[in-house]
C-alpha cells in the first residue's frame, strides 16, 4: 500500500490515477504536506473505504475533522492530505472531463451521490500544516479575484450536481408581497454589539451621518455590554438612536437582529451594520434602500472594501461578491461559505422567517431560506468598510470553533437542500 500523489486536481490527473491502478483503494495526499502514516493507517481506511464503497477520510493527530453531510458540498471540506477511494466505485461514477482544478470536487460530488463519504474519527496519520494563517485570513479566498477563474470551475460542478440530485432552482421567483399597515419610519439600520467600546460610535456615528430624502433611525442592540459600550451609547444626544437593552441574556447576534426586528421603532427595510464597521459614504444607506425598492426585492446584498483600523485598504481590497448572478446565485450560495455583506431585508418577509439564535453563520441561514423563494438584489459598488482588526470575534479561531462552525453551516446547507428537494 501506498499514498499516491496526484500532479494536479485536475480531470486529466483524475483520470490517468483511476485508469494506472490496480489496487482496491487509491491513496491520495497533497504533495504539499508531510504526511507520516500511523501504524494501521492504510488498513483502517481500505476497510472503511471497501465497506462505504466510497470515499473515506481521518483525523490526523492534534487535527479533529468533522462528519460530511449532504449539505457538505463546499470545496474547500476539510478532508485533509490523505483521502482514500474506492477504485471500482470511482471507475463507476467517473465521467472525465476537462477540468483544470475541480476534477477531484466532481468525483467526491460523484461519489457521494450513490455511496458514503465516511469520516474515521480516530488520529490515523501526524501531518504537517498546510496552510498557516488565521481563519480571518482564509476566510475570504474564495473572493479574491485572482482566484475568479477556479471559483467559475467549482460553481458549474457544483450546480451540475445540484441538477443530479434534484436541489437546482431556475431563475424563477415570487413576488415581493404588499405590506399592509405603515412603518413608522422608511429604514432601521440594525446593530448588534456586545463590549466594542473602541468601535461602536464609529458604527452609529457612520449611520446618524447618512444623507437621505427618507426617515431612518439606529436601533442599536446592545447585548449586555460589561465594558463602556452601554455607557458610550447612552452619552449619544440623537433621537434616531434607539438603544435596546433585552431582557434576556442568552441572546446570539441572530437573537439580537430579532430583537431590534420586532422592535415598534423598526422601520419598513432592515438595514445590516457590524459594530466593528463603517458605511463608506453618507449616501451609502440610500443607495442601499433604493435597490430594495427597484426590485423589490426581499433582499439586498451590497459590496465592501477591506480596511484596517486605521481605515487604510488591505487586500484583497473590494469584496463584491461576483460569483452572484441572478441566473444561478441562489445555487452557488450552497457551495459558498457566506453571501455578502452589508445585507438589507424586506422588513415584513425577514419578521416571518427569523434569525436562528446563533452568533456565528446566522446571516446565511436567513439568506439561504429567502433565496429559496425570492431574488436577492445585488449593488456591486463599495457601500461599506469591513474593519479588520485583532477584536474581530472571527480573526483567529481556535480549530474547535472553527469545526463547530463548519458543521453548523453544513447543517444549514442539509437542511435547504431537502427543502429544495421537496419543492
Amino acid at each position: 500500500m501506498k499514498l499516491t500523489v496526484p500532479r494536479d486536481l485536475s480531470s486529466a490527473s483524475i483520470s490517468e490515477i483511476l485508469e494506472s491502478s490496480t489496487d482496491d483503494t487509491i491513496f491520495l495526499t497533497d504533495s504539499r504536506v508531510n504526511v507520516e502514516p500511523g501504524p494501521q493507517m492504510f488498513e483502517r481506511l481500505s476497510e472503511a473505504s471497501a465497506a462505504s464503497g466510497g470515499f473515506v477520510y481521518s483525523d490526523s493527530e492534534g487535527h479533529p475533522r468533522i462528519d460530511y453531510q449532504l449539505g457538505s458540498i463546499r470545496d474547500n471540506f476539510d478532508f485533509g492530505p490523505v483521502i482514500a477511494i474506492n477504485r471500482q466505485a470511482a471507475r463507476q461514477v467517473w465521467q472525465g472531463g476537462a477540468m483544470r482544478w475541480a476534477g477531484l470536487y466532481d468525483l467526491r460530488l460523484r461519489l457521494s451521490e450513490k455511496f458514503s463519504i465516511t469520516r474515521i474519527p480516530e488520529p490515523l496519520y501526524t501531518a504537517s500544516v498546510a496552510d498557516t494563517r488565521s481563519s480571518g485570513e482564509k476566510q475570504f479566498d474564495y473572493v479574491d479575484p485572482k482566484n475568479r477563474d477556479y471559483q467559475i470551475e467549482m460553481e458549474k460542478v457544483a450546480t451540475t450536481h445540484l441538477q443530479r440530485i434534484g436541489a437546482w432552482l431556475p431563475p424563477e421567483f415570487r413576488s415581493v408581497p404588499r405590506v399592509d399597515g405603515e412603518f413608522p419610519r422608511e429604514a432601521s439600520v440594525i446593530i448588534p454589539v456586545r463590549n466594542r467600546e473602541r468601535t461602536v460610535l464609529d458604527a452609529v456615528n457612520s449611520v446618524l451621518g447618512q444623507s437621505a430624502d427618507f426617515t431612518f433611525n439606529v436601533i442599536v442592540v446592545d447585548n449586555h455590554s460589561t465594558d463602556r459600550t452601554t455607557e458610550m451609547l447612552r452619552g449619544i444626544g440623537d433621537s434616531r438612536l434607539v438603544h435596546l437593552i433585552p431582557g434576556r441574556k442568552d441572546l446570539g447576534i441572530g437573537g439580537c437582529w430579532n430583537e431590534g426586528l420586532k422592535s415598534s421603532t423598526c422601520g419598513r427595510y432592515a438595514v445590516q451594520l457590524d459594530s466593528d464597521d463603517l458605511y463608506s459614504s453618507p449616501h451609502s444607506l440610500a443607495s442601499i434602500v433604493e435597490e430594495l425598492k427597484r426590485g423589490p426585492y426581499a433582499m439586498v446584498v451590497g459590496s465592501y472594501t477591506m480596511v484596517n483600523f486605521k481605515l487604510e485598504t488591505i487586500p484583497p481590497g473590494l469584496i463584491d461578491h461576483r460569483e452572484w448572478t441572478r441566473d444561478n446565485g441562489r445555487n452557488n450560495a450552497l457551495r459558498i461559505n457566506g453571501l455578502g455583506a452589508p445585507r438589507a431585508f424586506d422588513t415584513a418577509i425577514v419578521r416571518e422567517i427569523g434569525f436562528p439564535n446563533v452568533s456565528y453563520g446566522e446571516d446565511y441561514a436567513v439568506g439561504l431560506r429567502i433565496s429559496r423563494d425570492y431574488e436577492i438584489g445585488r449593488i456591486y459598488d463599495s457601500v461599506y468598510l469591513c474593519r479588520r482588526w485583532e477584536g474581530n470575534s472571527d480573526s483567529a479561531l481556535p480549530l474547535e470553533t472553527a469545526n463547530r462552525y463548519d458543521s453548523y453551516k453544513d447543517g444549514l446547507r442539509t437542511d435547504e437542500i431537502l427543502a429544495r428537494q421537496r419543492r
